[in-house]
């Protein structure tokens, strides 16, 4: 089947375009939505302009819109550049990362059958920690961009997921109650390296904005 991917940059929407490639099935394009909003409920946005970075390691074209990121109306946005990627690409299916977020899955999927398009949820429903695990199996290379919620500080940006990162990240769970995989917002991450890509993207510069007491982004430049 001819897919295009909802691809943030993030570990999530990466793992899974990475799932349906080896599925066989083929990536025509990446689909990025650049929001003006930080706060979307629907995209990513720490150093989410990136991706143009990992499309061109990955070989595959990347598609981009841009959105005021304002509630539902950013769905609008959504599904015109959906609509032109199907016509363009002759895509017949939608891939996403979503893993819990029913908020995010129900809309794209409300677009994608009005659009007849399939969507493909392969990390839907995943245990986080067995995920966490899968990727470094996977060989990916993994960083924290943004960190929103108590006790995070900005020495959690730039960290890697690994196996200390996923210990600490357990006990955090057991004490705050922080998802495992960042699934209620409190971290966004960005994927360094994976299978799909034809070289390592290293950062060759970085900036700390601070936006609360326990809400911090990072903006790297990669290379």
């Amino acid at each position: 089947m001819k897919i295009a991917s909802l691809f943030s940059g993030g570990k999530d929407s990466v793992y899974a375009t990475y799932l349906v490639q080896k599925e066989e099935h083929s990536i025509e394009c990446l689909v990025s939505v650049f929001s003006e909003n930080k706060e979307s409920y629907m995209f990513h946005t720490p150093s989410v302009e990136k991706v143009v970075n990992q499309a061109e390691v990955m070989g595959i074209p990347l598609v981009i819109e841009k959105t005021k990121g304002e509630k539902e109306i950013e769905l609008e946005d959504l599904e015109r550049v959906l609509l032109k990627v199907k016509e363009e690409y002759g895509v017949e299916g939608i891939v996403t990362g979503a893993i819990q977020s029913v908020y995010q899955a129900s809309r794209i999927q409300k677009i994608c059958d009005k659009l007849g398009l399939k969507c493909l949820n392969p990390l839907w429903q995943r245990d986080e920690a067995e995920y966490l695990d899968e990727l470094l199996r996977e060989n990916f290379k993994v960083i924290l961009v943004g960190v929103f919620a108590y006790p995070f500080d900005e020495s959690w940006l730039g960290r890697e997921i690994n196996e200390e990162f996923i210990k600490e990240i357990n006990l955090l769970n057991e004490k705050y109650k922080i998802h495992v995989a960042g699934e209620g917002g409190e971290f966004e991450t960005f994927v360094l390296n994976c299978p799909m890509y034809s070289k390592e993207l290293k950062v060759i510069d970085k900036k700390v904005l601070r936006e609360g007491d326990y809400s911090f982004r990072l903006e790297i430049e990669v290379e």
